[in-house]
């Protein structure tokens, strides 16, 4: 993990070790845990290539999470360095592209007519899904690390600090601010907030999901996913950095050190709940539960009792991304940049695939088509599919 401290600290992962560090800047290091390597296994199935294509320097190694934004017939796709992509998901052909002058450092949000970015001056922007130009732009208080969301009325973001803002899609206008409360210390990662028309649900650092009114801003409820314990301050983190995920009237959310739940989306009550750590939002395929466990584990939940089905160890502390679900396969990548497909029926490692020697942070999509869309550290987008091999 690594750790920042200034006004207020961060923590992001990277490979097996925990830096520490200090308000004068110095900084310690410490064993965590090794990852497990590479496991060798005899492969069944494999990943063929749609396309791919190259956008700018992807996250230009800084700690982002630049996820493409998938609209069905369009993907966008922005670069840490300012280039922004419209591309044809059936064949990767570029519609449009434009270079932005700004250092991105979240995104890409959108609705219907706009896309939306955060830049490292903490400025959001909106830009045209047409064209890409500018429609407006509008200050933050501080840093965002998660994509901005959008209703098409409402645009909101949340920043590092724990203040979630909401602006008139159209103009840009703010229209409120909520000021959450963050530890002391917590992970460089951020669940991006959830907007529905009357909804804004907001994960934060201090393990609790709050509800907050689209029209206001006013707090409707809050849940507790996790409870700070322990004596120091890293056994203390709960963050939430996975984005809840919606199941008809209520929502599946987990956290750090924490508990997987389901939560009544209307009045924030606990339907069952789960001992859980995980930095990403679990998967749902035919009613089952799919978790990628903070440890690196891969652990299968039935959706009727939350029995556990199955337990992947073999890729233990490798900073797995969230599980997709693809037909028969779970598809999970890797701090290495490694694609693993899994069995969903057993948790066996059917096949892998290098894609990025930079790493992947940014979880698999899948497109309408069946497809998988795949976004490297270093900016490497393809679209694959998986198929047996004969």
């Amino acid at each position: 993990m690594r750790f920042h401290r200034n006004r207020f600290v961060r923590a992001g992962l990277v490979s097996g070790l925990l830096a520490v560090m200090g308000l004068t800047g110095c900084s310690t290091t410490d064993t965590f845990e090794q990852p497990a390597p590479v496991p060798e296994i005899e492969s069944s199935v494999e990943f063929k290539q749609v396309w791919s294509m190259s956008v700018g320097d992807g996250h230009d190694e800084d700690f982002l999470y630049l996820a493409p934004l998938n609209t069905g017939d369009l993907l966008y796709a922005a670069s840490a360095d300012g280039e922004l992509y419209a591309v044809q998901s059936e064949d990767g052909k570029v519609v449009w592209e434009t270079e932005l002058s700004d250092r991105i450092f979240a995104g890409v949000g959108g609705d219907g007519e706009r896309l939306y970015l955060a830049t490292r001056e903490a400025e959001l922007i909106a830009l045209s899904r047409e064209d890409g130009t500018e429609l407006w732009r509008a200050a933050l208080p501080t840093e965002v690390l998660a994509a901005p969301q959008s209703n098409g009325n409402l645009v909101v973001a949340q920043t590092t600090d724990g203040r979630v803002l909401g602006f008139d899609a159209e103009s840009g206008e703010k229209r409120w601010q909520y000021d959450g409360v963050v530890p002391v210390l917590s992970i460089r990662a951020a669940a991006a907030p959830l907007v529905g028309g009357d909804i804004v649900l907001a994960s934060f650092a201090n393990g609790k999901l709050i509800a907050l009114s689209a029209e206001a801003g006013q707090p409707l409820w809050q849940y507790e996913v996790g409870q700070p314990q322990g004596r120091t301050e890293l056994e203390r983190l709960v963050d939430i950095t996975g984005q809840p995920l919606v199941l008809e009237s209520a929502v599946l959310v987990v956290g750090y050190q924490g508990k997987l739940a389901l939560v009544d989306i209307r009045t924030g009550q606990e339907i069952w709940s789960r001992k859980a750590s995980s930095l990403y939002s679990p998967m749902i395929g035919n009613g089952d539960i799919y978790l990628a466990a903070a440890n690196g584990d891969i652990v299968a939940l039935r959706g009727s009792d939350r029995r556990e089905l199955w337990v992947q160890n073999r890729l233990s502390w490798r900073q797995l991304t969230q599980p997709m679900v693809v037909d028969d396969y779970l598809v999970t990548a890797d701090f290495e940049g490694y694609l693993h497909i899994l069995s969903r029926e057993d948790g066996r490692l059917l096949g892998q695939l290098e894609f990025d020697d930079e790493g992947i942070r940014v979880p698999a999509q899948r497109l309408g088509n069946g497809n998988l869309l795949v976004f490297g550290n270093s900016g490497d987008m393809a679209v694959l599919k998986i198929r047996p091999i004969e």
